[in-house]
Formats: C-alpha cells, structure tokens, sequence
C-alpha cells in the first residue's frame, strides 16, 4: 500500500464522465457535496425507438436539470472538445460507465482520473460485471475506486466495498444495490483525495481473474444440457435485461424469473413440459426448471398462468 503525501484542504474541481442511470446516483452525490462539478461529459444524443427521435442520456437529463455545464463530443481526440476541457482547469476527472478515454484526456487533471467499477477488482474487469457475478454463481460482488491507466480496469486501488447476492436476486436489483453503495464509496474517494491521505493498492499481484465481457444475444441462449444452477443463475444475471432465452418450437421466449429443483429424473433434456395449467417446465443435466414469468415472441410479458390460459392446449398437444 502506497499514500499520496499531498495536503489539499479545498474542495476538488471535479469534471465527470458517465452516460447511464447507475452514472447518475454517482453523479448527484457529487453534485450535493463540498465539491464542485465543473462539467459534465456524456454520450451525444442518439435516435432511438420507432420514430427515432433523439434519446438523451440519463447523466444528460441530470446535468440540464441541475444547470451544470454539459459537453456531448462525438470524438473524445477532437481539437476544440480538447481545448474546452483544459479550459475548465479540473483538478480531477471522476468517470463512471462511459466510454474508454484516451490517454491525453485521463492524463490531463494534475490528481488524475478515478473510476468507479462495479466489481471488486481485479474480478471482474470488462462491460458487464454484474451480469457476470450472478452468472458464475458468486455470493458476493462489490464496487471499487481506482485511478485509470492504460489497460482497462487495472490500475491502483483506492477504496472498495462489498456487497453481499442473495441466492435469488437478479441482475436488476444487485444493479440497484451496487448504485446506493457506490455513490458513497466514490465520495469517500474524493474526500480522502481532497485530503491528501488515501491507498493505492495494486492489482498486479492477482494471476486467477475472471473477466466479464460484453453482454451479447447468444450470451442469453440456455443449453438445457447444462445442470440446473448454471442454467438458473444465467436467467438471473440477465433478468430484467437482456434476458435469457430458449425455444419453444419455432418461437423464442424471454426468461425473466425461474425456480431450479435438483433431482434424477428420466424426462427428455429441453423439451417443453406443462399440464396446460399451473406450470411449464424445462428438464436438464439435473433436474429441472419451472418457468415463472416469461414473454413470448411478440407478445407482452406474462405470469406462468396467465400465459398457460392461451397457450398451454397448444403446447400439450405439439
């Protein structure tokens, strides 16, 4: 462990980079402390939906309405978006779920660049995290603070905290938790930057780490081949969003919410099983799973039974 020996007793000024909700929490913490948010860097507006009108983010919606400055760049090299972050004299840039900076934008403030991650590293580096963490079954996860460097997500630890996963809790509401407990451990960071007396721990030392790649659609595909609790915590780690997905004849189903049982069973592995009623179940490796809030192709999401009460006759006679 190494300390900065640098005595700041005044507020930071703070430049912050991020794009999403989980940005936000982040964000507004800042926002109301003793520091100052100088500017504000976020994704330009994009179409989207069926009228493709211009989407803005939700780190945009926040810095409009709290009246601080607001720089949308397309290209993070570009010669006059350069010049308006140097003028802003920041002495520190704060980035949370944005895009990969460039080495002359991260090198910039005098106490340089911190990002938050939603891992306790060095676990877990890459897009997807808590997607990840829910996937390979880990019982806890947390958030750290770290200076960036070049490669991504490996530079020196300053703070981390972590966070219990419940058996059922899925990757929408660990995204929640790990936003309320993140707010503060980034404050804490800043604060202990501010004075002076903070860790630098490095991540080098670690050989065994599992990394979380980008989420994709074949990410979500189930192969009923596997055992019940890998099959189970994939739907979690993608529920609400993307989802986990398998067939049912010709046509696709979103899995948002499971039960898994283990046990021997001689029923042939993912084949649709219902009594057109109550419940749809798929068997694996070992065991099985109940089907309990789903979406079928081009339909609304639904409970077990509500869907059942216009497809399970269908389903029983295939």
């Amino acid at each position: 462990m190494t300390r900065n020996t640098l005595i700041m007793s005044r507020p930071l000024k703070i430049v912050f980079l991020g794009t999403p909700e989980f940005a936000v929490a982040m964000l507004d913490i800042l926002h109301h402390s003793r520091h100052e948010v100088a500017a504000v860097i976020t994704a330009p507006d994009k179409p989207a939906g069926r009228g493709m009108h211009l989407s803005e983010s939700e780190v945009k919606k926040y810095a409009v309405a709290n009246n601080i400055r607001l720089l949308q760049p397309e290209k993070l090299k570009n010669e006059h978006f350069l010049h308006q972050l140097r003028d802003i004299q920041a002495d520190i840039f704060v980035v949370v779920a944005f895009r990969m900076l460039p080495e002359l934008v991260w090198n910039m403030p005098p106490l340089g660049t911190i990002n938050l991650h939603a891992s306790l590293l060095p676990q877990y580096r890459g897009a997807a995290p808590i997607n990840w963490a829910i996937i390979n079954g880990e019982k806890e996860t947390g958030v750290t603070t770290f200076r960036l460097r070049h490669e991504i997500d490996t530079g020196m630890i300053i703070h981390q905290d972590k966070v219990a996963i419940r058996d059922d809790e899925n990757v929408g509401e660990l995204y929640h938790e790990l936003m309320d407990v993140g707010k503060y451990t980034l404050l804490r960071t800043i604060d202990a930057i501010a004075d002076g007396d903070y860790p630098q721990i490095p991540q080098d030392h670690i050989i065994d780490i599992k990394h979380a790649p980008k989420i994709n659609k074949e990410t979500g595909s189930i192969d009923w081949n596997k055992d019940a609790a890998s099959i189970y915590n994939l739907i979690r780690g993608l529920s609400p969003y993307p989802t986990a997905w398998t067939s049912i004849y010709s046509k696709t189903i979103k899995i948002y919410k499971a039960e898994k049982r283990e046990i021997a069973h001689n029923m042939p592995i993912g084949v649709p099983d219902t009594d057109g009623k109550t419940f749809l179940r798929y068997y694996c490796t070992d065991g099985y799973l109940d089907l309990l809030d789903i979406q079928l192709e081009g339909k609304k999401r639904m409970g077990i039974e509500e869907f059942l009460r216009g497809h399970g006759s269908s389903i029983q006679s295939a």
